[in-house]
Order: structure tokens, then C-alpha cells, then sequence
């Protein structure tokens, strides 16, 4: 149960790198990590070649047919955005870490265009005294359709540091980098950060469903997106909003997660900011919102 919920927080809010944290600094444990770097825990399909894991496929979720998971998009980030957020519990009243999102550059990766893109995430006193979390991710993730390339945690957590780095590759014939382990996906996976991104590039007045395989750095999921509300008008510190209302569903192997809700409201201006994003848990609610845009 833990591992699940902790698991689906960072498909869905690790957007902004914060759900498994939260759900940590909550209710549970710090899992024990090996000293090891780059590990991938998951079945092996096809049999790779040395210094190669393979992330284990959700079973697709279905299609409304008005969105696509590599339709190209309507929007792309700003290079050099800063994104600031405060992720709080309501049950502890105050901030517990403070998130920022970055569009770092736009460069060549892999011989393709890519989005280097940014998340990190850092507990706040005095939560920090009892868990403290220094965290980052890094996605490198294809211009045309924000899918992923590769896919960075570096992790600090009580005094735990884990370096991951993942090379994602859709098909059986690309060789193993040399530089970083191989994570066999499906065609169209994205990574958590590089979701976010591809949510704010839904043009949500003309499509009202999106999907895509996620790789959350373990695993493979299937993420579907759905547009529940328009002209949701949204107050945080960053300021007021006129935002469109997404629910995100998670599935695992084709069952969709029940142990949490999730919903994200992006800015329906020519910005599309994600201005608040909201867990429903079984033991409290989270609450992430926009403080400062750079």
C-alpha cells in the first residue's frame, strides 16, 4: 500500500518532484537503498545486452479518441522559465518543501532536439530537522513531443545519496549507452517532468483527453489526463487564474490506482502555467501551488 501510493504521488505530482515526499513525510519509511547507481528493479523484456534494465509496460489505458499521446504540441516552455511552488499538507498547516521546475536549455541530445528540463525539490524547517530531502531530476526530452530521452534522479534523502541516470529507448535494436543504464519503453513513453510539460502543451479547448506510457525512473505506467472543468478561476500566491481542470489517472498493468485522487490546474492563457496541483490521500490532502514565476 505504501509503495503504491508513493509510487503514483510521483508519476502524478512529481510534475512538480513532490508526491512521494509528501507521502513519506506523512505516514511512511525511507526505503533502504543500496550504495549502487543506476538500477532499475523490473523484469527484463526483451533480454537486454550488458549494462541494460528494462522498465515493466502498463497495460494501455483507453482511449477517448479526441487526444493522442504523441500528438505534436500546441504550445513549447520558455527557455530559461523558473517555476516556484509550496507543497503543503493541510492536517500540518504550513509548507512542508518548496519545489521549483526549470526549463535549463534547449540543446541536441542524443543526435535529436531536446528540452533540458529541471525539477528539485527541498523540505522545509521544521519538517526538515526529522526528514530531510535534497532532491533532482533531470529530463532531457525530444522538442517535437516532450518524449523522453533520458531521465535523471539524484536523490538525497537523510543522509541516503542516489545517482540514477536512464537512457529510455523504445525499441530492442538501440544499443546500450555506454554512459547510462538502458530502460526498454514503449514508443511514446515520457518521464514525469517532461508529462508536466506535455500537459501544458494540450491545447485543452480542442482536445479533452490525453495519454501517455510514463516512466517514473522503475517503472512503467500509463497516465491518462482528462479535462473535468474550464474556466476554473484559481488564487494562489503567484496570483489569480483562469485555469482549465484536469483529473489524472494512473494504471498500473491496466488497473487504475485508488489510493489517491489527483487533479492539476494549468492557466488557460498563452502561458499555461500549472498553477495548483491536489492529492486527495487517505490520510490527508496535498496541496501543491504556484508562488513565483521567473
Amino acid at each position: 500500500m505504501a509503495k503504491k501510493v508513493g509510487v503514483v504521488l510521483l508519476i502524478s505530482l512529481i510534475a512538480l518532484a513532490v508526491g512521494l515526499w509528501l507521502y513519506r513525510m506523512v505516514g511512511s519509511r525511507l526505503p533502504a537503498r543500496p550504495g549502487a547507481t543506476s538500477r532499475v528493479e523490473t523484469p527484463r523484456t526483451p533480454p537486454p545486452s550488458a549494462g541494460t534494465t528494462s522498465a515493466e509496460p502498463a497495460a494501455p489505458g483507453p482511449s477517448s479518441g479526441k487526444g493522442s499521446s504523441l500528438a505534436p504540441p500546441e504550445f513549447t516552455p520558455r527557455a530559461g522559465e523558473v517555476l516556484d511552488f509550496a507543497a503543503n499538507v493541510t492536517k500540518l498547516n504550513s509548507t512542508v518543501a518548496n519545489l521549483q521546475v526549470r526549463v535549463a536549455e534547449r540543446r541536441s541530445f542524443a543526435g535529436k532536439n531536446a528540452w533540458h528540463l529541471q525539477a528539485f525539490a527541498h523540505t522545509e524547517n521544521p519538517y526538515r530537522m526529522v526528514f530531510e530531502l535534497d532532491d533532482q531530476f533531470d529530463s532531457y526530452s525530444e522538442l517535437a513531443n516532450l518524449v523522453s530521452l533520458q531521465y535523471e534522479m539524484h536523490l538525497s534523502e537523510r543522509g541516503q545519496k542516489v545517482d540514477t541516470v536512464e537512457r529510455l529507448l523504445p525499441s530492442s535494436k538501440d544499443p546500450a549507452p555506454v554512459d547510462a543504464a538502458a530502460a526498454r519503453v514503449l514508443p511514446g513513453t515520457r518521464d514525469p517532468v517532461g508529462m508536466l510539460m506535455y500537459l501544458r502543451s494540450t491545447d485543452w479547448d480542442k482536445t479533452h483527453e490525453v495519454h501517455s506510457p510514463v516512466f517514473d525512473g522503475h517503472k512503467l505506467y500509463d497516465v491518462r489526463a482528462v479535462l473535468v472543468g474550464k474556466s476554473q478561476n484559481v488564487s494562489v500566491a503567484a496570483g489569480k487564474f483562469t485555469t482549465n481542470k484536469i483529473e489524472l489517472h494512473v494504471l498500473d498493468n491496466g488497473t487504475e490506482m485508488k489510493d489517491a485522487h489527483f487533479l492539476l490546474y494549468i492557466g488557460n492563457d498563452q502561458e499555461r502555467l500549472p498553477v495548483l496541483m491536489e492529492a486527495v490521500l487517505p490520510f490527508a490532502t496535498a496541496h501543491v501551488e504556484l508562488t513565483k514565476v521567473r
